[in-house]
Parts: C-alpha cells; structure tokens; sequence
C-alpha cells in the first residue's frame, strides 16, 4: 500500500502580507516628513494670532467708584473711547420718558441685547444699574468724537452730546435726536463685576 504523500501537503494561504524592510522606512519617512511639515507650516499660522498687547485690549475693567453724580469718565477699549456716565435721577426719569417716535432712531444698538431691541432707556443702561450709561463716544455720521464729557462742554440742546463736526446732537442716553448722524451711539459689550467695576468687551 501506498504512503500518503506528504510533500504535496499545502498550508493555508496567508491573508496578511508582512511589511517589507522597504516599506518600514517608507511609512517612516513620510511621517518624519509631515512632522516636518507642520513644523514648518506652525510660524505662518502663529502669526495670525493676536499678540499679547492685542489681547490685553481686548477687555478691560474701570474702577468707578470715584464717579459721582452727574460726572463723567472717558476710557480707551480697542482704541475706541468710551463714555462712561453717571447719571442723576432726574436725567434717568426724563430718558425714560422720551416716546420711541420721537426718536431718529429706534433701534437701541446694545451689543448687550437682541439687534432688535427698541431704544428705550431701559435698553440702553443695565438693569439696577440705570444710572450707569457706558457707550462708545464716536458719533455715528463720520466718527468724531462729541463733546459732553468734560465740565463746560456743549452738550446740544437734548443735555447728552454735541458732535461739532456736523451738528448731531444725542440725549442723556446717547440716542441721536438731531443732525446727520443716522444712529444712537453704540453701546459696547459691558458688565458689572461688582457695584464699582465694569468689565468692557
């Protein structure tokens, strides 16, 4: 009787191939070369972020606990001035008593709130805070800067503001009621950290 033949015996045929010396150094030759890359590529994108002094502008707080009543403050947020108002009872109940038809505008550009906020007083200050108007004091027609801060100024007939460039005059609540200007004064992104210090932006 014949024996089995064993040498024709096949094994079962192997699915995965084992990479090859080649294809080690290959596959490690790309990655050092996309490390490479991004190493080369990091400076470009870095750049185009802001730098440290950007960041500082960025935010700021103002101490205003030395403000009294019916003064006013300039600071400077992203190089921009920014009016800081504090205001007496009477001028808060006048501002909130101004119909919304008597004004240019009616819309009360608060980053604050909703695009479509109406610009009532209530709207234009904080809440519990009233007597604390902070806006940017650029007026709205070709970006002066108008007058009202400072003791002595022209505060135009509506007791706010007095651009002299063009004659745009604003209210107690940096609203326009006269002149070219074609919006309120606009009121920056703020909140009270505590009852003497606003963070701006």
């Amino acid at each position: 009787m014949a024996s089995p033949d064993t040498s024709s015996e096949s094994l079962p045929a192997a699915t995965d191939k084992e990479p090859s010396r080649r294809d080690v150094i290959v596959i490690a030759a790309g990655g050092f070369g996309a490390v490479g890359a991004a190493a080369a590529l990091w400076p470009l994108f870095d750049q185009m972020n802001p730098d440290e002094s950007a960041l500082s502008f960025a935010t700021t707080e103002i101490d205003v606990s030395h403000v009294a009543a019916g003064q006013a403050i300039t600071v400077a947020w992203r190089g921009k001035p920014i009016f800081i108002r504090r205001r007496t009872e009477e001028v808060i109940k006048a501002a909130q008593a101004v119909p919304l038809g008597d004004l240019i505008d009616p819309i009360a550009r608060n980053a604050n709130l909703p695009d479509d906020a109406p610009a009532t007083d209530e709207n234009r200050t904080t809440k519990g805070k009233e007597e604390w108007l902070v806006i940017i004091g650029i007026c709205t027609h070709l970006g002066c800067i108008p007058q009202g801060q400072k003791p002595g100024d022209n505060k135009g007939d509506w007791g706010g503001w007095f651009c002299s460039c063009h004659g745009s005059q604003y209210d107690t609540a940096g609203r326009v009621r006269h002149g070219p200007a074609p919006q309120n004064m606009y009121i920056p992104p703020y909140k009270f950290v505590s009852d003497t210090k606003i963070k701006i932006g």
